[in-house]
């Protein structure tokens, strides 16, 4: 029983050294996700040989150390008195034995990685955050609608694909940097990268290809304006954004920059400038993000932690209430600057007022009182008010287009009318 007990030491010893190194070299380049992967078939694979070898499992073995959470590191003085003495002469710090001469082949069939789903061209609506994509191509149409020139639907459609492309570009190089940390948060560890569906030189050669491609689309069929914007906002996302989100709470300001520059695209490939009016749609999308992100960010705090993010829903939970209740007051302003500025009429300033006063009146209670509920309660909130207030936007738009046509249509009868009383004072 004992030399039976032996060979089973010897075999899980094996096994253990191989698991060992792929744990710690797995863990450092790809996180948790990966590492779970491959601890699941090798507790399969001991429980296996010591069925095989002794008829019986046995319950625990301090060669090994298996306790269900993960191999739990062992010093080597330990190793060497728990050993057989006839076997203290291997050496548990040289390279690992191959794992096919101990186990049969059904038991290393289990050691090996799984095989990546063949690729897809829907993987590319991954990389891209299509979802995401979408919602940023609305906020430059918005643009191009409130601009006070007319519509061209084939300059839109050039600059809808151009923008697009751009989106495209800063969402892809975004997780080709940031996947290794992708692979450690709930949220992001099914991304494209993480569970191998495309090599991160395939990720990085589509995102600057869709930089390249949309930046050069927007210079020559919209303006130039327009593609300087887009190609700025790779820049920001990828070189300013994504670095500061693991050094300085900053991160969240630069991020709101990046999503106020849409709508200015909108505003300039209409215009061919950037004109008052489109640094309020800036400022609105500006302010609006940091009700929607902080909302957002409170119940991923525990994943951006763990992923060493530097959000302030970690760093500073009071400063990231109060930055939200903060930006969702300030968005009164400008609804009375859209109706000030000749953008719409002033029923705009009404009716916005109304809608941003559930946005404040949950942002309140967020920085009342910050937990889940709120937080989810204001994340919902600020999903209704975007969309809602940038219809309102292009309703009274319209209604001043309206009021001014009627007013250069009343002037042409009255001077109609006026013709006639003037002709026959000239007779006198």
């Amino acid at each position: 029983m004992s030399q039976l007990l032996s060979k089973t030491r010897l075999v899980n010893r094996a096994v253990c050294q191989v698991g060992m190194h792929h744990f710690i070299s797995v863990r450092q380049l790809h996180g948790c996700r990966i590492v779970s992967r491959i601890h699941s078939p090798l507790s399969a694979a001991l429980q296996q040989s010591n069925r095989a070898l002794s008829g019986r499992r046995i319950p625990y073995d301090p060669l090994v150390g298996n306790t269900g959470h993960g191999f739990r590191k062992i010093s080597t003085e330990t190793r060497k008195a728990a050993a057989p003495a006839s076997q203290t002469h291997i050496k548990l710090d040289s390279v690992p034995p191959d794992p096919s001469t101990i186990l049969d082949s059904e038991e290393f069939a289990k050691l090996k990685w799984k095989r990546a789903l063949p690729f897809t061209p829907a993987v590319y609506k991954e990389l891209s955050k299509a979802r995401l994509s979408a919602f940023v191509i609305l906020t430059a149409m918005a643009g191009y609608a409130m601009a006070p020139g007319a519509a061209n639907l084939v300059a839109l459609f050039w600059t809808t694909a151009g923008t697009g492309l751009c989106v495209m570009s800063a969402n892809a190089i975004n997780q080709w940097i940031e996947h290794p940390y992708d692979a450690q948060m709930a949220r992001t560890r099914n991304r494209p990268m993480v569970r191998h569906a495309l090599s991160p030189l395939h990720a990085f050669v589509a995102g600057t290809s869709a930089g390249v491609i949309g930046t050069g689309i927007l210079a020559a069929f919209v303006n130039p304006i327009t593609a300087a914007l887009g190609f700025s906002n790779i820049i920001l996302y990828t070189m300013v954004y994504t670095p500061l989100k693991r050094t300085s709470i900053s991160n969240t300001w630069a991020g709101a920059v990046v999503g106020a520059i849409p709508p200015m695209m909108g505003w300039a490939a209409c215009t061919g400038a950037l004109d008052p009016g489109a640094w309020v749609l800036a400022a609105f999308l500006y302010a609006w993000q940091f009700p929607h992100f902080n909302a957002l960010s409170w119940n991923l705090r525990a994943d951006y932690s763990k992923a060493g993010y530097r959000m302030a829903s970690v760093v500073d939970p009071a400063l990231n209430a109060r930055v939200s209740l903060r930006y969702s007051l300030a968005m009164y302003g400008l609804a009375y600057a859209a109706p000030y500025l000749g953008m719409t009429s002033w029923w705009f300033a009404l009716d916005f007022s109304i809608l941003n006063t559930a946005l404040t009146w949950y942002a309140y209670k967020f920085w009342r009182s910050s937990n889940d509920q709120s937080a989810r309660q204001l994340f919902f909130v600020t999903l209704l008010q975007l969309p809602i207030g940038l219809a309102l936007l292009m309703i009274h738009k319209f209604g001043v287009v309206d009021s001014k046509e009627d007013e250069e249509d009343g002037s042409v009868e009255n001077s109609e009318q006026l013709q006639p009383e003037r002709a026959q004072r000239s007779e006198y």
